[in-house]
């Protein structure tokens, strides 16, 4: 009798066991991980659908990074502007309260804004990381030079308060008179001139009017510019004539004049004399002393506010001097002789575009900052302005002088119509976070849709799942019980 052999079959029984213990790793991965395949090519037909869906969560991931790091630059940006515009009211507060000068030659509102001033110049130059917020696109340097070398420069270069002090020099002018004349062309008039034509300095001549009876008025006209009254016979008392004078930040101020019968006039009243000469000799005296307290007063405020400006507003202009008292023109200052507040990056475009992050596939945002663009500067110089100047004590005009310049500063610090403020700049921000926070939104819309695709296309039913294994493990079971008996059997056991 033949007997065959049963080898081959035996391997093909084995290699179904192998098959099968596979299989139920393979399910058991499938219940761990709740993905069919570690692969795509386990997904099936469906593996470019779950490939593009996987590119778009790295998509959303990359704008996610993007609006974190945005994040805090925005939040960082926010409570920084927003310390600027408390500085602000501050110093605003300050000047409304009180202009008088303190025994040590300043005032309240000096301090005030010398203390914020410094801040200012702290805040500026906040970096997130290692990057300068305020620098524009140059991040990897300081915004703005140290508080101290702004203000007082290195004994090279000079600082604000020099240049403060050369304007004020140049805009009063030999004997302080705020570079005007007063004469007397004829023995019954007055004249008061400019003293050079076309210098950007001291009062210009705005006007006159008189309501003098037997008076004549002319002017401001030729060149240089000057305007005149002339007496033809005896004004009456109380009657008034006013000289109108435009100050080097474009403010106006006016010099009322009062006739008088008294012989002792007070400030800004002349006598009527005897005769019209002589009532002119009185006018004439009159207003060389007011002209005097204005120069020193409401002029050198206005010099500073313009000194301000000179100085903060792009390239750093200079009086063209010594001697400053006779000077005539104005010059930009060089970095060798000039200390330059804005150290930052001030290329074409603006402070906004410095700094973009694109944070959907359709949103880009900009959000940079320069510390020189027009609300910051504006508060900085008008703040600086207050700070800079001084007061001698004992000087009579110092109070005047520190009231004429607090009024400038509070008109500066409620932010002319047409200018940039910090709130302006705030705004721009908080629409820049607006975006941030709709896009954050529409992405975790998008991710949940993604999530909920691949779910189907990759995931499996850990109930289906469960219930194969349970099967397979019926079936793998007697496999295994059938091919022991399989191979216990022998020739001995089968004859």
């Amino acid at each position: 009798m033949t007997i065959n052999a049963i080898g081959s079959r035996s391997m093909q029984g084995i290699q179904g066991l192998v098959d099968m213990r596979a299989q139920l790793d393979d399910l058991q991965r499938q219940l761990s991980t709740g993905r069919k395949s570690d692969t795509y090519a386990g997904v099936g037909l469906d593996r470019g659908l779950s490939f593009g869906l996987r590119n778009q969560l790295s998509i959303l991931g990359g704008f996610e990074s993007a609006i974190d790091n945005v994040g805090v630059r925005l939040d960082v940006a926010q409570v920084s502007l927003g310390r600027l515009t408390e500085i602000q009211r501050d110093v605003k507060s300050a000047t409304l309260q009180s202009s008088g000068v303190e025994s040590n030659g300043s005032t309240i509102a000096q301090s005030t804004a010398y203390a914020g001033l410094g801040e200012l110049f702290g805040i500026l130059n906040t970096q997130i990381g290692d990057r300068y917020m305020f620098a524009g696109r140059a991040v990897d340097q300081p915004a703005v030079a140290s508080f101290d070398l702004v203000m007082n420069g290195d004994g090279i270069r000079a600082g604000f308060k020099q240049v403060v002090t050369e304007r004020r020099l140049a805009d009063l002018g030999v004997g302080g008179m705020g570079r005007l004349a007063v004469s007397a062309p004829t023995a019954t008039s007055v004249q008061v001139a400019e003293d050079v034509v076309g210098s950007p300095f001291g009062f210009k001549l705005f006007g006159i009017t008189s309501s003098l009876s037997n008076t004549t008025t002319v002017g401001p006209a030729g060149a240089p510019p000057a305007m005149s009254i002339d007496f033809t016979g005896l004004p009456s008392e109380g009657q008034t004539v006013d000289f109108r004078f435009t100050l080097p930040d474009g403010t106006q101020e006016v010099i009322k004049l009062i006739a008088t019968t008294s012989t002792s006039p007070g400030p800004d009243t002349f006598t009527i004399g005897a005769t019209p000469a002589a009532t002119a000799v009185n006018l004439q005296a009159t207003l060389t002393a007011s002209i005097g307290k204005l120069a020193s007063t409401s002029l050198v405020a206005a010099s500073a506010m313009t000194a301000a400006d000179n100085f903060f507003n792009g390239t750093p202009q200079r009086v063209v001097g010594p001697p400053f008292n006779t000077a005539t023109a104005l010059v930009a200052g060089t970095p060798a002789n000039t200390v330059s507040w804005y150290t930052g990056e001030n290329g074409p475009g603006t402070a906004r575009a410095t700094a973009t992050a694109q944070v959907d596939t359709t949103t880009t945002i900009s959000y940079g900052l320069r510390a020189n663009e027009q609300g910051i500067r504006w508060l900085v110089q008008s703040v600086a302005a207050m700070a800079a100047v001084t007061y001698a004590p004992g000087d009579p005009n110092a109070p005047l002088r520190s009231a004429a310049l607090s009024a400038r500063v509070v008109t500066n610090l409620s932010v002319p119509t047409g200018t940039q403020s910090v709130e302006d700049i705030v705004n721009e921000i908080a629409l820049a976070q607006g975006s941030v926070l709709a896009a954050t939104q529409r992405h975790r819309q998008t991710k949940s849709t993604l999530e909920g695709m691949i779910e189907q296309v990759e995931g499996v039913s850990t109930e289906q799942v469960a219930a194969s294994i349970m099967a397979l493990q019926v079936r793998l079971q007697a496999s295994l019980q059938t091919t022991s008996l399989l191979h216990q059997i022998s020739l001995v056991n089968y004859l």
